[in-house]
């Protein structure tokens, strides 16, 4: 395929095309953050961003099963190439609202692919953006692991988002997850006259936790088992009959975190058995997986923050939290870099970050990063070595995992 237009050309074009919009995709970002809505609730910032895509010629497929708010936009050319997709997020935390800035990464992602779609004539492939509700969990949350399950991935060759943060760096490592709910049927009685008829739901719950506090002193400095008590009865003078515990289960790995998983649920059962109560053991959102590094895709993006003018740390980061675009990673090359929008000790999740999530640094960092996302796209789209050389990385460390796993 000949590209009439240069490479410096296109470069420009993209870089422009943000900018021309600039004022848009500011008051998109402000409006989402106005507006918060939790895990697959995210009706007035799905609508918004579709509506933003469908006006610069995206066909949009509305929800997937299971997430009514997700979407799913295409903008194919006529010449052949790649598939590159875009991954957008959008829900906000419950009560503190935009506290991990999800108002900038859907926005972004957007942005980045209306820019670089306006190019799919001249370079051929296909432009996607995959809106992913419920990256924060809750439940039936983590919608990512939904679009990998439903083959939604298919025929993509790449995806690609930034989250803000405290600084410029690179894609690090994520903790995979089981998100899961113990919950045990006993018999009510009264808990003094005839505790002996009853069976007490809530001691296996308390047995669980305790089984549990055992086994962390015989795991790995990379697990984390934490959990509260949903329900523990009714009244204190009624034996409960019903309990439920619900427990985030992190590892490094998927492999790693399976092995973990098997020995609480062996102590939920232990529990039960120890007690006589009944136990349901049951996923309230999707699993989470590890993010799969892929460091030649990384340079693509440090290579275009620096055509930007900014720098980004790329030493490698170990990561203590998780991902739902870990799932991605395991099917389709990923990144998933940090821009900075507050000062070094800017922590997710506080009411610092929200504020910082609509601040001018925070509105700087969206429109660097939807440049840096679009260049990116770009070269992947215009050099086929490249792409080749993502995918090749991609095939290795699949393989180097599974070996891990034996």
């Amino acid at each position: 395929m000949t590209i009439r237009t240069s490479e410096d050309t296109l470069k420009a074009f993209v870089k422009q095309h943000v900018d021309d919009h600039s004022l848009v995709y500011l008051q998109t970002s402000h409006q989402i953050h106005e507006n918060p809505e939790i895990g697959n609730e995210e009706v007035f910032a799905a609508s918004v961003l579709t509506s933003l895509l469908e006006k610069e010629g995206f066909l949009i497929e509305h929800g997937i099963d299971g997430h009514e708010t997700a979407f799913i936009a295409r903008k194919k050319s006529l010449l052949d190439g790649p598939s590159i997709a875009f991954l957008a997020e959008y829900d906000a935390l419950p009560g503190i609202g935009h506290a991990c800035g999800h108002n900038i990464i859907g926005t972004a992602s957007i942005a980045a692919a209306i820019a670089l779609g306006a190019t799919i004539d001249e370079v051929g492939g296909e432009i996607v953006v995959l809106g992913t509700p419920a990256e924060e969990g809750g439940e039936n949350g983590s919608a990512k692991g939904s679009f990998v399950e439903q083959g939604k991935l298919q025929g993509i060759r790449a995806a690609l988002m930034f989250h803000p943060g405290h600084e410029n760096r690179i894609t690090g490592t994520s903790l995979a997850v089981d998100p899961l709910d113990f919950e045990y049927i006993g018999k009510a009685a009264h808990a003094a006259s005839a505790p002996e008829q009853g069976i007490n739901a809530l001691d296996a719950v308390i047995q669980l936790f305790v089984g549990i506090n055992a086994l962390r002193q015989h795991v790995t400095d990379d697990v984390s088992i934490h959990g509260i008590i949903t329900h523990g009865g009714d009244a204190p003078n009624v034996v409960p009959e019903y309990a439920k515990a619900r427990f985030y289960i992190r590892a490094a790995n998927r492999p790693k975190l399976d092995e973990v998983t098997k020995k609480v649920k062996r102590i939920a059962e232990g529990a039960a058995l120890a007690t006589g109560a009944t136990l349901n053991i049951i996923p309230f959102q999707n699993k989470v997986d590890n993010l799969l590094l892929n460091r030649t895709f990384d340079q693509l993006f440090v290579k275009a923050i620096r055509e930007l003018g900014e720098e980004i740390d790329t030493a490698h980061r170990k990561g203590l939290g998780s991902t739902d675009a870990g799932n991605i990673s395991q099917v389709v090359p990923t990144i998933h870099p940090y821009l900075s929008i507050g000062s070094d000790d800017l922590v997710g999740h506080t009411v610092e970050f929200k504020e910082a999530a609509i601040s001018e640094r925070g509105d700087q960092a969206l429109l660097l990063g939807a440049k840096a996302l679009a260049l990116t796209g770009l070269s992947l789209l215009l050099d086929s070595e490249a792409l080749q050389a993502i995918t090749d990385e991609f095939h290795h460390n699949v393989t180097t995992q599974a070996r891990t796993e034996k």
